[in-house]
């Protein structure tokens, strides 16, 4: 319905037209409406957004408790260092047995050689073999974050001494058993979480080394 005298429709709420000032307001009321909705709307997609990046991310970012499947061959990095007046150990170990880092340090923090090899045992526990050439007390207390010895046995006649901390749990990091022998100029520290067969088996290894 129009108002017979200006022709503009009537409001039914008003009971008359709307003024240009009321026509005005609503229609700004209308707009606020409207990009508050956007806003909103716009708000819900980036959170969507967001969320399914995180998702992404959680299933294609390696878990700190996952196992990094590398693969490294000791033998072959030992053979390319560039080492003078040494010889780098390379135990000769089970085809159960993988290497997942292996590196020849000329000279580390104490001044001493190092060649390390990180070894997985077939249950995938650890045994880090570390071969300090020349070493001296305060370099295999380093490694054995200056822990006190436990006792000593002998292994496929080498002598090592051992450093059990298996009670501390965690606590103990890779570190969990240890044993060092030394022979010449190497001192060789195996330390890690594997069980006593294997670090039998990794000892019994690179003592062969050591006497050749």
């Amino acid at each position: 319905m129009s108002d017979p005298e200006t022709g503009r429709p009537i409001v039914a709420e008003l009971g008359r037209p709307e003024t240009a000032e009321e026509t005005w307001a609503r229609k700004d009321t209308a707009r606020r409406a409207r990009r508050e909705h956007q806003t909103a709307f716009n708000l819900v997609l980036a959170l969507i957004a967001s969320l399914g990046i995180v998702l992404f991310l959680v299933a294609v970012v390696v878990r700190p408790d996952q196992a990094v499947d590398r693969s490294v061959d000791y033998r072959q990095v030992a053979q390319q260092a560039d080492v003078s007046g040494a010889e780098l150990l390379v135990p000769d170990l089970p085809s159960s047995y993988t290497s997942n880092n292996a590196e020849y340090q000329s000279g580390s923090a104490r001044g001493v050689a190092v060649w390390t090899i990180g070894l997985l045992t077939p249950d995938k526990q650890y045994i880090g073999m570390h071969q300090g050439i020349d070493a001296n007390d305060t370099w295999v207390a380093d490694q054995l974050d200056q822990k006190q010895a436990t006792g000593s046995r002998s292994i496929a006649g080498t002598k090592w001494t051992v450093y059990d901390r298996r009670d501390e749990g965690k606590g103990a990091g890779n570190n969990l058993y240890a044993l060092v022998t030394t022979s010449g100029k190497d001192t060789v520290v195996l330390a890690g979480t594997a069980d006593q067969k294997s670090f039998t088996t990794v000892a019994t290894a690179v003592g062969e080394e050591l006497d050749r």
